[in-house]
């Protein structure tokens, strides 16, 4: 990007006056559009980052209930094994984790 930042500098001194204009505009819309590009792989990231994130902490959250229920003996055994990991996904805390830990990660919309 700072070669972006750069080109400009480059390219102003040799222009003749009437085109500087229309080559300053051309440049900003460039360094915009790379702008987007990064915003959008930031963005990509994020989502991938909060998946990981919340695969985790179900993944901690389910080690640390096997340990429990193994020591508790649960009587209950009515569950199978997929319905007992799908309700300890919905109550691992997970989303509020993760909604905890997104905003520091985002960038405002108004701060672009």
């Amino acid at each position: 990007m700072s070669e972006e930042f750069d080109r400009i500098n480059d390219i102003l001194p040799s222009l003749p006056a009437e085109l500087k204009t229309t080559a300053i505009k051309q440049w900003m819309e460039s360094v915009l559009r790379r702008l987007e590009h990064y915003k959008h792989e930031h963005h990509l990231l994020l989502k991938e980052a909060a998946a990981l994130l919340e695969l985790a902490l179900w993944k901690a959250n389910l080690d640390e209930d096997d340990t429990l229920e193994l020591e508790a003996n649960v009587s209950n055994l009515s569950l199978d094994n997929t319905s007992a990991r799908k309700q300890r996904r919905i109550t691992s805390g997970v989303g509020v984790v993760i909604k905890g830990v997104l905003p520091f990660l985002r960038f405002a919309k108004d701060s672009a």
